[in-house]
């Protein structure tokens, strides 16, 4: 798992050359939202439980036909397995915002995802839809004002609604 910094460190050592004011500029940005991101990750750390349950109750509540003989969430172990992969979206997305960089996302959760999903017959639909509640409930508890921010939490949740969307839904 790398952030920001050590993916432009790394890049340019690979190609033999001098950090460039791009470089400079995308370690300045990274650093100076720090506290930002903590800050989110603190609120996401706290109330990680709530979000989850909240995120499980509107999804369930806007297609109950998921929790219905024959859905996909019917049985009590496929309701937990629901569950448990929200709080893996919010988790990784969590390590995505605090690393300033979304390539973890690739690494840990989608890469293969989708394969597992379409091999398991889980639908694609409620899976961006919850990860889309996810990113709502958060941007909801913050109260959000500034446009930095909002694209701070906006990043990991959009870029993992964007590739699994991409293909099949």
């Amino acid at each position: 798992m790398q952030d920001a910094i050590t993916n432009v460190l790394n890049k340019y050592d690979l190609t033999g050359k001098y950090l460039d004011n791009v470089a400079l500029s995308t370690i300045e940005n990274y650093l100076s939202n720090a506290i930002t991101r903590i800050k989110v990750i603190e609120f996401i750390n706290s109330k990680s439980s709530k979000i989850v349950r909240e995120a499980g109750a509107r999804l369930y509540n806007e297609q109950p036909e998921l929790l219905r003989p024959g859905g996909n969430s019917y049985t009590t172990r496929r309701y937990a397995a629901c569950l448990r992969d929200i709080e893996y979206y919010l988790r990784y997305a969590s390590y995505a915002i605090m690393a300033g960089d979304i390539n973890i996302l690739n690494e840990r959760v989608l890469d293969g995802l989708r394969e597992t999903y379409n091999s398991l017959n889980v639908p694609i639909g409620p899976t961006i839809r919850s990860i889309k509640i996810l990113e709502e409930i958060i941007q909801s508890e913050l109260a959000l004002t500034s446009t930095n921010l909002k694209s701070i939490i906006n990043e990991p949740f959009e870029h993992m609604i964007s590739s699994l969307s991409e293909e099949n839904i």
